[in-house]
């Protein structure tokens, strides 16, 4: 099953992506759910794969958090590093009334989402420093490669504040 979002999503993140001037590589594969099995099927993408997390804090307040693919999600330590008590996985329907994507699809592309303006993005500040970063456009279908300074410049014309932190700093 794949996780696709609206046709509205993926027609409004192409046409911020135009609107910018920002060109992405694309590679289609079958639908992916985690880490692991996108491993099975390598897209051959420049850039630095990544893991997405959306979850909660204690009081309910959700957070996308954005790490380098080999890294440990630790919930305890990554809540730790953002000054969060404690982290749980939101739910699939939070999930696609905010971000708009189904589990699996999970991606920093979903903050143009017009339901993630209480949402915190936090990136892991290894991804930042990478020339390129490998994510999901909206599906688990196909993985794209952006520069690093254009998703960026892109989160930051959607209002987007990128709360970036250092996993390993936490443990995690």
């Amino acid at each position: 099953m794949d996780a696709a979002p609206g046709a509205d999503g993926r027609m409004r993140l192409d046409a911020a992506l135009r609107r910018l001037g920002i060109e992405v590589l694309r590679a289609a594969h079958p639908a992916v759910f985690t880490v692991e099995q996108a491993a099975a099927h390598p897209h051959g993408l420049p850039g630095a794969d990544t893991k997405n997390l959306f979850l909660r804090d204690v009081k309910g307040a959700p957070f996308l958090v954005t790490l380098r693919a080999d890294r440990r999600a630790d919930l305890k330590a990554l809540a730790a590093s953002l000054g969060a008590r404690r982290f749980s996985f939101a739910s699939a329907e939070r999930l696609a009334a905010m971000l708009g994507v189904a589990p699996g699809a999970v991606t920093p592309l979903a903050m143009l989402h017009p339901g993630a303006g209480g949402v915190t993005f936090a990136l892991d500040r290894a991804l930042a420093d990478a020339a390129r970063i490998i994510c999901h456009p909206l599906v688990n279908t196909e993985s794209i490669s952006i520069a690093t300074a254009d998703l960026m410049r892109l989160l930051a014309a959607a209002g987007v504040r990128v709360r970036l932190f250092d996993p390993d700093a936490a443990g995690a």
